[in-house]
């Protein structure tokens, strides 16, 4: 149990740190994974094989962002068992979610591939573009099971407190992705269709790492042959808590494909530009995504030990952190980001850096709005109200879907404020909410008045 991490005692601030830190890294590293596809594609393959790339982000997002939001939502009755200290509950929903992760990856896999061309078609991609987007896709959908492999076992480890062994593990898939895209793209000549295969190998590799790690280095996690008893109490609640956060990820990434399919009319050229500038923001933003994933731990662990004084001390301690980095982020996009986004293109793409800067410039100018998206929306999680945060995902894909219309009236910069207007309209709805999930918590554990933390 040592490389578990009790959030319930001690300064919020310093734990919020600890914990995030190692998370950070870990996103960094799987953020790894799209770059290095992405630099590859860009440099050896070239701005169309690029662009083919990218027209597929948002259907990816859709699919394997359902995929990390069910398993996140798995992971949150294991977070509160912990704080709870209940070791038996805490394994039987171990074991469910495996069932249920096995059930769902099989389920899905089988769609996506089915419907896989379909997809794209829908999303109007274009005609020189469509077949190496459909084969980069459909490796990556046949890949399914590796995503949901990875995504159960790291977030059941992080709901322990242990944030550093899906870390370990996306450093060694991330170095073994790299090496692959350069083996298959450079020197097997696969096309886009390596990096896909690269990617999907990886996402493996770093699942059994962690799967190997939660049956083997935790004695409170051995299972008992009961424990794998199905049970449907145990399902249904954790349905109900990984369902609608799945869902707010697809529901959120609809917009996005709305918008993909606007901007997809735009030509290769805007395609190409959004996707550039699109993989640098994502590697930029990683600290949000840290925040967000140790909200979720933060609030969980003391929603299950009842430390009521602490929610808004933590919370208030992550805002903080996220407008300072959000500040520093805004920085280094305006000053160095079409620079930094052309490690993703070949020289011949040097035009489109106007278009690049345009983007990052009004996108990272709105990073304090995303940085509340996720703290404020990932603690409402950890607390036990994920289908109140699912409505914040219905609001992103309201906010895309609108500045998807005017994309066809005002063009390339009308793009450019899709993803701010859904950050802003999200925050409109998750600021008062958390306040009213704290005040249901409270009146369901009959608290009248909050002791204050020594």
């Amino acid at each position: 149990m040592s490389a578990t991490k009790d959030l319930t005692r001690g300064k919020p601030m310093s734990l919020i740190l600890g914990f995030g830190v190692p998370l950070l890294f870990g996103f960094l590293f799987q953020q790894f994974y799209n770059l290095a596809d992405t630099a590859i594609v860009g440099r050896f393959l070239g701005s169309d094989a690029l662009a083919a790339v990218g027209s597929t982000g948002s259907v990816n997002f859709l699919i394997i962002g359902f995929v990390m939001g069910i398993c996140n939502g798995f992971a949150i009755p294991v977070a509160q068992m912990f704080g709870a200290n209940d070791w038996k509950q805490l394994r039987k929903y171990v074991t469910n979610s495996v069932w249920l992760c096995i059930f769902f990856a099989i389920v899905i896999t089988a769609l996506t591939l089915i419907f896989c061309s379909d997809i794209l078609t829908l999303m109007k991609t274009n005609e020189d573009t469509f077949d190496r987007a459909h084969t980069y896709i459909f490796t990556i959908f046949a890949g399914i099971p590796g995503y949901f492999l990875y995504n159960m076992t790291a977030g059941i480890l992080r709901s322990l407190g242990d944030s550093k062994t899906p870390v370990r593990w996306l450093v060694i898939a991330s170095v073994i992705n790299i090496v692959l895209d350069i083996v298959f793209i450079v020197t097997f000549k696969l096309d886009v269709f390596g990096a896909a295969l690269a990617t999907v190998i990886a996402q493996f590799v770093s699942g059994f790492g962690c799967l190997f790690k939660l049956f083997n280095g935790y004695a409170m996690l051995k299972p008992e042959k009961e424990d794998w008893n199905f049970s449907s109490k145990h399902v249904a609640n954790l349905c109900t808590m990984g369902l609608p956060m799945g869902l707010q990820y697809s529901i959120t990434a609809i917009g996005s494909v709305v918008l993909q399919t606007a901007v997809n009319q735009l030509g290769t050229d805007s395609v190409a530009a959004i996707t550039a500038a699109n993989k640098l923001s994502m590697f930029m933003c990683c600290p949000f995504d840290a925040m967000g994933s140790t909200m979720a731990t933060y609030a969980g662990q003391n929603v299950g030990a009842q430390k009521w004084d602490r929610l808004n001390k933590g919370l208030g301690a992550c805002v903080i952190l996220g407008a300072v980095y959000a500040v520093f982020a805004f920085l280094v996009m305006f000053f160095f980001g079409d620079n930094l986004a052309m490690i993703f293109l070949d020289e011949n793409s040097r035009g489109l850096r106007p278009l690049i800067q345009e983007f990052l410039t009004i996108l990272s100018s709105f990073y304090f709005p995303l940085a509340l998206v996720n703290i404020v929306r990932f603690f409402i999680q950890g607390m036990g109200f994920p289908p109140i945060a699912t409505f914040a995902g219905l609001l992103e894909m309201v906010g895309r879907g609108a500045i998807a219309y005017l994309v066809g009236i005002f063009g390339f910069t009308a793009a450019c404020f899709a993803s701010p207007a859904a950050w802003v309209l999200a925050d409109a709805f998750l600021i008062p909410a958390y306040f009213v999930c704290r005040k249901k918590l409270l009146k369901k554990y009959g608290v009248e008045k909050v002791e204050k933390e020594a």
